[in-house]
C-alpha cells in the first residue's frame, strides 16, 4: 500500500456519542474495549457514506476488519460524550487503511484515543479477498476530497 496525498482528511464524524455509566470498568474509567466500539461506530458511518453497506447487500462482497490498533491518550469517565472520527489514509489492491480518533467533549475536544484499522474487501461466499473496485476507490477519494485539510494530531 502506498500513502496517498489525497487521503486522510477526516471526512466522517459521529458527534456526541454518550459515555454510558456501564462503559466504565472497576478502575473508574472507560474500559479499553469501548474505544474500539467507538472506532467501529465511525467506521460504519464511513462505510454508509461511501455506499459500501448497500453494495454488500447486492454483491455479497464487503469489508472485513483484518487488524485494529488503538493508542490510548486520555482516560475517560462518565459523564462525557465523544466525537468518533474516521478517514482512509491508504488504498491498496484488496484493502485500505482507516484512521480513527475519539475526542472528548468534557475535555474540550482533547484526543482520547487514536488508531488504525486494516479493512480487506472480502467475498463472503467464496471466503477470500477481492480487489477494490475502481468505483469504490473513486467514492473513497471523493469523500476524502470533501474533508477539510486542517492538521489533526494523531
Amino acid at each position: 500500500m502506498s500513502t496517498d496525498t489525497e487521503l486522510g482528511g477526516w471526512p466522517v464524524s459521529v458527534r456526541g456519542v454518550p459515555v454510558a455509566w456501564g462503559d466504565m470498568d472497576a478502575f473508574g474509567h472507560v474500559n479499553n474495549t469501548v474505544y474500539l466500539r467507538w472506532f467501529e461506530t465511525a467506521r460504519i458511518a464511513y462505510f454508509e457514506a461511501i455506499g459500501l453497506t448497500d453494495r454488500m447487500k447486492v454483491s455479497g462482497t464487503g469489508p472485513i476488519l483484518a487488524r485494529a490498533t488503538c493508542d490510548f491518550r486520555l482516560p475517560l469517565a462518565y459523564p462525557d460524550a465523544v466525537d468518533a472520527l474516521a478517514t482512509v489514509t491508504k488504498l491498496g489492491n484488496t484493502s485500505f487503511i482507516m484512521g480513527y480518533q475519539v475526542r472528548s467533549r468534557r475535555h474540550d475536544g482533547a484526543l482520547a484515543a487514536a488508531g488504525e484499522g486494516v479493512i480487506v474487501m472480502y467475498d463472503y461466499a467464496a471466503n477470500g479477498s477481492v480487489p477494490l473496485s475502481p468505483e469504490l476507490s473513486a467514492r473513497i477519494r471523493a469523500l476524502e476530497a470533501s474533508a477539510p485539510r486542517a492538521p489533526v494530531e494523531g
